[in-house]
């Protein structure tokens, strides 16, 4: 079972590779401002998390997401429903 900060350190890590420039990447970067992933790489992420965690995650997740922190926030009560607590 994931917690929060180790799912948090695996999001920070995935976009590390992906990020343009290398600036830090933070809980409360901006997915496309700060960081310049565009749609195609934010698709990767989801890749990278459903194999990681071994879920499907539904793309509407991302409706209103703009943060990894808030990436971490929209995953987390999809986990537990899916797996339980998290």
């Amino acid at each position: 079972m994931l917690n929060r900060e180790v799912l948090m350190d695996y999001i920070l890590e995935c976009l590390q590779g992906m990020a343009t420039g290398n600036q830090e990447i933070k809980p409360d970067s901006d997915l496309v401002n700060d960081l310049g992933l565009e749609s195609i790489k934010v698709m990767n992420l989801l890749m990278m998390l459903e194999d990681k965690l071994d879920i499907s995650i539904p793309i509407n997740i991302l409706l209103n997401v703009r943060t990894p922190e808030q990436l971490l926030d929209a995953l987390l009560p999809h986990m537990e429903s899916t797996n339980g607590s998290v």
